[in-house]
């Protein structure tokens, strides 16, 4: 009967929930292995990159278990900040400023419980061994209180400032961000050519993509090297509609090749504008809101969206004579990662946590990680070196941690909360005390943390540092971080920051990074492109540990292409796997404890045994590498092309023969290497390994489950070159009379009448005469001796 694969892994993952197979156990006294899981951003449904990357973490973490590890493997979700409230306003087609606070908090933690449950779902079914009581949230009381906690220990060591300053702003989502937050997007864009006039009516043409920001023109800046203007330097220009004076001021950052080589410098366009700003005490002109409409600076265009004051600016400038030019580009842009908005620069005040004098400290803790592959250390440093601004942890939004914060009234200085307050709601709850001044009234910080101020402190939320420092000290620092290389700037190095300040070491040993898994062509996996594929959808077509399986094949770190026939692939072996344990089962039926020592072993035998020592040390090597595909591949090839394909064929007339001597030895092989290449593979095939350990070999059991028992020793003094030789020669010669009888048209079981093998040394293959002839049923084989191995054979009529 055919093995249905659904549900036997729905048995499997049922069986493990009950017996708490992956529970972590806090009294252990084995050495404890801590994985830093990524939390899911709960913002749709598991994709196939969330598939890829969890699996390829739960390869480590069942292998670790199986050397003797206590793993310690939470699963999380990330259901705070902005991109959880962004997905609740898009889903529900409203927006937070239509809600109290109170009321928006409430809806978005309602529709995020739902998403939850369907998100554990799916991530159950593709067979984590992680410990489900260990469910985390980055907007839960221990996070909230983690966060708070973490806030005032960087005040207490004064790494946090808060003041009024040019900062990052999304006007779509009306809030601050942090340089880790912005993303690079070529646009399509135009280059206009805009008249300013001198004092004395002469016209200058000034080039500038953003015509909007006419009325924050506090300046025009020259090249002082750029003869072209040498003679205004000093002078004014009258911007065009506005009819604002601005100084022509030289300086070195004015590009002579860009545009027309004399640039206008607003508030604020880009970095430079922030530069020259501070650099020569440049007033502040602000035209453009927090919600990206332009201000009473902008004249008649204000309350228009940033794009419609362009558009009815450009027009003006036309109608007026004042735009002599205009010529399409495509730039690159900053824009929200979250909301792909383009980003604005305005003056707000903010809260910062002061890090840019430590660039170099960072780059040589990096230097002590082990990075999972290596190369990925660059995208760390490269981050590091590009670092232009202190990190704004501030956000403007409803949902999400809020700063532990009261503004005393009378002096307007601000009261932190105690420790033992937290967590607290600054809007409902009241401060302790009175203020420094002998003030009692207080007002509210209303912002929120940047999401990734939480989530950077996931080995301190998972550790309990705030309510358990026993607990905390057996889990810190972790011993794995897996995680993508998107977020390498937002995640990982916030994550260093963080340890390094509160506990003066880095968070994890080894940090691992794993690529994206792309549709058929190379392409990212996007709603809007159509070429989104559901795990779901494979794991009904296939199975569980058939996507585990591909999800296995790729090298770490590897962006793949998702080719289904992998899948098909995969479910051949995982068929292949399961009917030769049937086999073995079967043949090896009322075989108790062998003295292995006492056994006559046959060539095959010695083969089989040596190149499954081999390929166990090459799969260890491999695995405590971080290299499972360099475990999973081999472990495939060994067990499809050599033990299924040659050794079973090679020892089944010794499994069917009356010498006991013989079959006792060809059982103990069959089993021994059945057993431990299951054992190989159960952290990629868990629950097919798991029904074969149960259904077929449980008296070989040591544990309530395969994945408790331990990964196979190696056997260093079966390591034999010359029978794995032998061995190679033997299956060499089988396949080629396989292939003869093939091209024949006859089946394999055809009869040889006579086979003369050559062989280079014929008189070692003597001792492989009887398994040649009973493999290949031939009645007469001869031995010659010649360069390289052939085989001639006539078959019977």
């Amino acid at each position: 009967m055919a093995l249905d694969l659904h549900a036997m892994e729905e048995k499997w993952q049922k069986a493990w929930e009950k017996d708490k197979t992956y529970k972590f156990d806090a009294k252990s006294k084995k050495p404890t292995y801590s994985i830093d899981t990524p939390p899911p951003t709960v913002s749709g449904v598991m994709h196939m990159g969330h598939a890829f990357a969890f699996t390829q973490q739960d390869f480590i973490a069942r292998y670790k278990r199986m050397q003797g590890f206590e793993v310690f493997q939470p699963f999380g979700f990330d259901n705070n900040g902005l991109a959880t409230a962004l997905m609740v306003e898009k889903k529900l087609k409203i927006r937070q400023s239509d809600y109290s606070r109170e009321e928006f908090i409430k809806l978005v933690l309602e529709h995020t419980r739902e998403q939850e449950k369907l998100m554990e779902e799916r991530f159950r079914e593709i067979g984590l061994s992680v410990d489900w009581t260990l469910i985390y949230r980055t907007i839960d009381k221990l996070a909230r209180k983690t966060a708070q906690y973490s806030f005032l220990d960087l005040h207490k060591k004064d790494r946090l400032y808060q003041k009024e300053a040019p900062t990052m702003w999304c006007p779509k989502c009306g809030t601050a961000v942090a340089q880790a937050e912005l993303e690079g997007r070529d646009i399509d864009s135009t280059f206009n050519d805009i008249v300013f006039k001198t004092e004395d009516g002469k016209d200058v043409v000034i080039a500038t993509t953003r015509p909007e920001l006419l009325p924050s023109c506090v300046a025009v800046f020259v090249n002082p090297k750029d003869k072209r203007y040498k003679h205004l330097v000093g002078k004014n220009l009258t911007v065009p509609l506005f009819e604002m004076k601005v100084p022509v001021i030289a300086d070195p950052r004015a590009d002579p090749e860009k545009g027309t080589g004399i640039v206008m410098c607003c508030t604020f366009g880009d970095q430079t504008d922030m530069e020259w700003y501070f650099a020569h005490s440049l007033p502040m002109v602000i035209s453009i809101s927090q919600h990206g409409k332009m201000t009473e600076k902008a004249g008649k265009y204000a309350g228009l969206s940033i794009k419609n004051a362009r558009r009815e600016i450009t027009k003006d400038l036309k109608e007026a004579g004042l735009l002599v030019k205009q010529q399409p580009i495509t730039h690159t842009v900053n824009v929200h990662e979250r909301c792909k908005t383009e980003m604005e620069i305005l003056h707000t005040k903010q809260w910062f946590v002061r890090y840019l004098d430590l660039k170099d400290e960072y780059i040589a803790k990096g230097e002590a990680l082990q990075w999972i592959p290596k190369h990925m250390k660059s995208r760390y440093n490269n981050w590091i070196n590009g670092l232009q601004w202190d990190w704004c942890i501030s956000r403007q939004r409803f949902y999400g941690v809020p700063f532990p914060v009261w503004y005393c009234k009378k002096c307007r200085k601000p009261k932190l909360a105690s420790e033992k307050e937290l967590p607290v709601d600054p809007i409902k709850d009241k401060p302790k005390g009175k203020c420094e001044c002998g003030g009692t009234e207080f007002e509210p910080e209303n912002d929120t943390f940047d999401t990734w101020f939480t989530s950077s402190l996931t080995p301190q939320i998972n550790g309990k540092w705030v309510e358990d420092k026993k607990f905390f000290k057996k889990i810190f620092p972790m011993d794995l971080r897996p995680q993508g290389h998107d977020i390498i700037a937002l995640w990982a190095f916030n994550t260093i920051v963080k340890s390094l300040f509160h506990q003066q070491q880095l968070p994890w040993k080894t940090i691992t990074i794993n690529g994206w898994a792309l549709d058929s062509k190379g392409k990212k996996m996007s709603k809007s492109l159509g070429n989104v594929i559901e795990p779901r959808k494979m794991i009904e077509k296939y199975s569980a540990d058939v996507l585990r399986y591909w999800a296995g094949l790729p090298t770490l770190g590897e962006d793949v292409p998702f080719q289904e026939k992998e899948l098909v692939a995969g479910k051949k072996f995982v068929t292949k796997v399961y009917n030769a344990a049937r086999f073995v089962s079967s043949a090896c039926e009322g075989l108790g404890k062998v003295s292995e020592s006492k056994l006559k072993l046959w060539p095959e035998d010695k083969w089989i045994l040596s190149r499954l020592n081999s390929v166990k040390k090459e799969s260890t090597e491999a695995m405590e590498s971080y290299e499972f595909s360099k475990c999973l591949n081999p472990v495939r090839n060994f067990f499809w092309l050599e033990f299924a394909d040659y050794y079973i064929e090679e020892v089944k007339h010794r499994i069917y023969g009356e010498n006991k001597e013989s079959k006792k030895a060809a059982q103990f092989v069959l089993r021994k290497v059945l057993w431990e290449t299951n054992l190989l593979l159960a952290p990629f095939l868990p629950h097919i390994a798991e029904e074969i350990a149960h259904g077929m070999f449980k008296n070989l059991l040591k544990e309530k489950s395969i994945h408790l028992e331990h990964w196979p020793k190696i056997e260093e003094e079966m390591i034999n070159p010359k029978a794995e030789e032998l061995g190679k020669a033997i299956a060499e010669i089988i396949s080629a009379m396989r292939k003869q009888k093939s091209q024949a048209g006859r089946p394999l079981n055809t009869v040889v009448k006579k086979a003369v093998v050559t062989v280079p040394e014929p008189e070692k293959l003597k001792c492989a005469e009887e398994t040649i002839k009973q493999t290949m049923k031939v009645e007469s084989l001869e031995f010659k001796k010649g360069d390289t191995i052939s085989v001639e054979t006539k078959l019977a009529e």
